[in-house]
């Protein structure tokens, strides 16, 4: 197949239109206020996606210059950063299924994070979500248009992914096996600043090597951790690091803050290897780079909570020629808000079903985004109800479960050091006033928070009579937005169960695919609603391929074929597969 190719001088024409002043106490800031994108409905330019894990602002183009972070540091000198970017959730999994669907989690039986496990405490048996019939994730969606998908190598989506979602999945995945001038959207994980990389014994993961080697398959790593001493040193262990003020100033805590900035500066290093690669490949100037994490940080009270703390995390967007290099786009942005982004980057419009919205591109939003929404449910063993909204200044959150304390005893966040010394300083009566604020027995029905002049959310201002105009318009705004996606906050997860499932106790099935075959013309079909059919065909006895392709319609099947079908439909298990010898 001949695709069409991707060079910049025939891929994208960027449309700049830029507000050169902003003053504060007199410097001028350069500020990006639009960000338009014209891309011929032929050509397409290519993706690159470098994401990271737990992982707040820390960052010198954010403001905290704590480490050095080179090529992080010159990828925002030649782009645009966006510091309001805030995840749908404050873990992973949920957040990564709005990234894929476009979706809010809690709209499809996203939120709880690990579905497929603790179903000794949950009682429940193992489920993924299940989203309309119409919904597909976005790589699925790409390749449709002709892309080559990559993602190397973490999925983590709260659904299994169809064979369909990606050519390649996995540590060796590259966009380097695409086809001859065929565009692609490749993924890129980092794992090095996961909240366990905090556990003792410190040291980097081996597997991490592979970003310095991506996709040399004679590349082999170790099991487990390096040992500390050999792991890299990026950060003086004399340093002194601020501490967020819900957290105690201690040597233990110290000593995480050492871990975490040593790991970000080590995901900068992997991510210039990456970046180095793409630049080998003549690429750099031919792709739209992103790169972001999968939530706010890693330290306790950042992760798992719907604070700013757990939600908000770094962007930044290079564009081809370094358009709008060094400037600040200050939107409010959130993870749903990635799927018809890239859509619109390729000049193709974003589906009805998605419920965020275009950002960049031909297909860009007419009225930016006044507020982003997030939930909390269930974690590992442990269930709350939480919801939140928040504009440009404040946060509001919704606790459905007022009875129960904001701190739930999680087995593995409690590997973290710094949360052992908390719970050993509570113990002792040792928490400052706001320190204790977590373990608290109970906890308001409503919060409000000035994030402006309070980042850390610790004066709640919901009793404020001053604040009364604006708690009632954000509470009014969440329950819109709770109505509008058919959210259902604290509906015990047996219950969700029952409705994804159609009142069924076992996970439905994908039919089975049917094959017709008309001389050499194949047609495919299936009458599970919304399914995708991915197929692969081996010619003349010679080996499989790896890679599964998406089905879009009839296609020629030569003589001495082998055909294999598989049809799956998100939440669903997938089919069996089907073989047919021609």
């Amino acid at each position: 197949m001949k695709y069409i190719a991707s060079s910049f001088s025939r891929v994208v024409t960027f449309c700049l239109i830029l507000l050169m002043i902003s003053c504060n106490d007199n410097n001028k800031k350069k500020e990006a206020v639009e960000i338009s994108t014209e891309v011929s409905l032929s050509e397409r330019p290519n993706i690159l996606w470098l994401v990271t894990e737990d992982m707040s602002a820390y960052l010198p183009p954010f403001g905290n210059s704590t480490i050095v972070t080179p090529n992080l540091s010159r990828l925002a000198k030649e782009g645009v950063i966006y510091p309001n970017l805030f995840s749908t959730s404050g873990v992973c999994a949920p957040s990564r299924a709005a990234i894929t669907t476009g979706m809010y989690p809690s709209s499809i039986g996203a939120n709880h994070m690990r579905t497929t496990s603790y179903t000794e405490v949950t009682g429940l048996p193992a489920y993924g979500a299940v989203p309309p019939p119409e919904v597909k994730m976005i790589s699925e969606l790409l390749r449709k248009e002709g892309y080559y998908c990559t993602n190397n190598y973490k999925t983590d989506y709260q659904f299994k992914a169809p064979k369909t979602a990606w050519n390649e999945s996995g540590p060796y995945a590259h966009w380097r096996n695409r086809g001859e001038d065929q565009p692609f959207f490749s993924v890129v994980n980092f794992t090095e600043t996961h909240e366990s990389g905090l556990f003792e014994p410190y040291g980097h993961r081996y597997i991490e090597q592979r970003h310095y080697k991506l996709g040399d398959k004679s590349f082999k790593w170790k099991e487990g951790r390096m040992p500390e001493e050999e792991t890299p040193e990026h950060i003086s262990k004399d340093i002194k690091f601020n501490i967020p003020p819900y957290l105690p100033d201690t040597e233990i805590v110290q000593r995480d803050m050492w871990k975490m900035y040593n790991n970000i500066a080590e995901m900068d290093s992997q991510l210039g290897a990456v970046l180095k690669q793409l630049e080998d490949d003549g690429l750099l100037e031919n792709t739209i780079i992103f790169f972001y994490g999968d939530h706010g940080g890693t330290m306790p009270r950042q992760k798992r909570l719907i604070y700013d703390s757990g939600l908000n995390t770094p962007m930044i967007v290079r564009f081809p020629h370094k358009a709008n290099a060094g400037s600040k786009d200050d939107r409010l942005i959130s993870f749903v808000d990635f799927a018809p982004t890239l859509l619109s980057l390729i000049n193709t419009e974003p589906r009805k079903y998605m419920q965020g919205q275009a950002f960049l591109g031909e297909f860009k939003a007419k009225n930016e985004r006044e507020y982003i929404y997030a939930a909390a449910d269930r974690f590992d063993g442990f269930t709350d109800a939480i919801r939140a909204v928040r504009n440009n200044r404040f946060k509001y959150i919704r606790n459905y479960r007022p009875e129960q304390g904001y701190y739930l005893p999680i087995d593995y966040r409690e590997n973290i050091p710094t949360m052992q010394e908390l719970l050993r300083l509570r113990d002792a009566g040792k928490l400052d006033s706001v320190q204790a604020l977590w373990f608290g027995t109970t906890k308001p029905v409503h919060e409000l928070y000035d994030c402006e002049i309070d980042p850390h959310e610790i004066n709640n201002l919901a009793e404020n009579p001053d604040y009364a105009d604006t708690l009632e318009e954000l509470s009014s705004e969440l329950d819109n937005w709770i109505a509008k996606i058919g959210d259902q906050p604290n509906l015990p997860e047996g219950e969700l169960l029952k409705q994804l499932w159609k009142g069924e106790k076992v996970q439905p099935v994908t039919l089975q695919p049917s094959v017709d075959i008309n001389k050499s013309s194949v047609s495919i079909a299936c009458n599970t609603e919304g399914a995708s059919i991915g197929y692969k065909v081996t010619m003349n006895n010679k080996k499989e391929p790896a890679e599964w392709q998406v089905y879009t319609g009839p296609f020629e099947l030569q003589d001495n074929s082998t055909l294999k079908v598989q049809a799956h439909r998100i939440g669903f298990k997938p089919s069996d597969i089907v073989k047919v010898n021609k």
